[in-house]
């Protein structure tokens, strides 16, 4: 291809409906939503027009050590399932963070610098975000601090080890620092954690310390933006193929993953250059389908209902997720931008269990030689579902959005048949949905959302 791309694709722009504003929290937060703790730089982001938005000189000189990253064919992979549709994946684990969670941390770390900002707090789910955050702030200048969901710290350490190597400060969430974590232990001391509760503390940390800013890794418009350069090179390499996507597959936590690529797939039919575009499927732990079985309204972003609330698919701020070997994918809301896709019907959401996704993931380390991360692995899976009901020479591409390399006790716990298949009760569900805000029509006329 020809390489890097030089400028972010905007799809606020295009998309068919206005993104619905934020509302502040108790926590604080402009009228606008816009929390005060995000640099103005990616504000403005937020709030641009512009359909593409330029990669400053100093990110592009970070992204040229490992990007662009490679679309390849998975012809064993075909081969090994007797597809008779043709397999690519985008393969974004080969840089130090193992995943595309380095595409927006360098940009995160760059913008908030610029802002002032001397230390960077955040929370990650399985380690991947906290690692891409720890090496971004290190190639910035800046300190940082990740409070990692506590089952993810006991079952993954050594994404911790690599976090503290790249000089990240890790803490288990919940964690005795902050009123949040010390809150949680007292009613359980043994609570696995949540990415929601992680989030809470990291909020209460950062707001605690004057130079300190919060920095989230996938739910906001910003890191969609930044994510795009996988979907931009991804159709870029296609085209010097000879191909068109028909099926487009990834993974889904909060949504940069799936939204980084899919929203240069949907350009032209979103801005109606093109009738349609691919088939765009977001793929979900059962554990945690928030876009598949979830609603859309407004709901707080973290736990403590401290921060803003946002318009999006959530299953509830109090939702206490299932410890999944998935880590990065608990969250219990989505982003706004793939949020405002999904009601308006241009993607899809499927949901799957633990065990047939780690047996695609085993799959493809046997016949391609990449271990996926669970995460991915949830993209293997739904590819592999596409390509045996597809018709013939249809065209499936996936991200693979990190490596696995570092979660080989979930292939071992399913290996060795200990691995359960939990799928969220309807029950848990209802209790969870009680949870999210009933706002006045008064306040939502006022905002002019319905």
């Amino acid at each position: 291809m020809s390489g890097l791309p030089t400028a972010w694709y905007n799809v606020i722009p295009d998309l068919p409906s206005p993104l619905p504003p934020d509302l502040p929290g108790p926590g604080g937060g402009t009228p606008d939503g816009l929390v005060p703790q995000i640099p103005v730089g990616l504000v403005r982001q937020e709030l641009s027009r512009a359909a593409q938005i330029p990669i400053p000189a100093e990110i592009l000189e970070h992204y040229r050590r490992f990007r662009p990253t490679p679309l390849k064919r998975a012809a064993g992979l075909e081969q090994a399932i007797g597809s008779r549709a043709r397999i690519y994946y985008k393969y974004e684990g080969g840089n130090v963070s193992g995943s595309h969670k380095l595409n927006t941390a360098l940009a995160q770390a760059y913008y908030y610098r610029q802002a002032g900002a001397t230390r960077l707090v955040t929370a990650t789910g399985a380690g991947q975000w906290g690692t891409a955050l720890a090496y971004a702030c290190q190639a910035f200048g800046l300190e940082c601090t990740a409070y990692m969901v506590r089952s993810s710290h006991q079952a993954k350490p050594y994404r911790r080890v690599l976090m503290e190597m790249l000089g990240a400060e890790v803490l288990p969430s919940p964690s005795p620092r902050t009123e949040a974590g010390r809150a949680v232990l007292a009613a359980d001391g043994d609570h696995g954690g949540s990415l929601a509760i992680a989030m809470t503390e990291a909020l209460q940390s950062a707001r605690a310390e004057p130079a300190a800013r919060f920095a989230t890794g996938s739910g906001e418009s910003y890191s969609i933006l930044h994510q795009t350069v996988i979907g931009l090179e991804a159709r870029e390499q296609l085209a010097e193929l000879g191909e068109t996507a028909d099926v487009v597959i990834a993974s889904l936590g909060a949504g940069s993953n799936f939204g980084g690529l899919a929203a240069p797939f949907l350009r032209e039919a979103l801005t109606g250059t093109a009738k349609t575009g691919p088939r765009c499927v977001a793929v979900e732990p059962a554990a945690c389908p928030k876009l598949t079985r979830g609603v859309y309204r407004y709901d707080f972003t973290d736990s403590s209902a401290s921060g803003p609330l946002q318009k999006m698919y959530t299953l509830g701020h109090a939702f206490a997720p299932a410890t999944i070997h998935a880590g990065g994918l608990r969250y219990h809301g989505t982003a706004k931008i793939v949020s405002v896709l999904r009601e308006h019907g241009l993607v899809e959401s499927v949901a799957y269990p633990q065990n047939p996704v780690l047996a695609s993931g085993a799959l493809f380390a046997r016949v391609e030689g990449v271990v996926p991360a669970p995460e991915s692995a949830h993209a293997v899976h739904a590819a592999i579902v596409e390509a045996r009901q597809a018709p013939p020479e249809s065209v499936i591409v996936f991200c693979l959005s990190g490596h696995g390399l570092l979660d080989l006790a979930a292939y071992d716990d399913h290996l060795r048949g200990v691995l359960p298949d939990y799928e969220l009760p309807e029950a848990e569900l209802t209790r969870s949905l009680a949870s999210i805000p009933a706002l006045d029509l008064e306040t939502t006329e006022a905002i002019g959302v319905r």
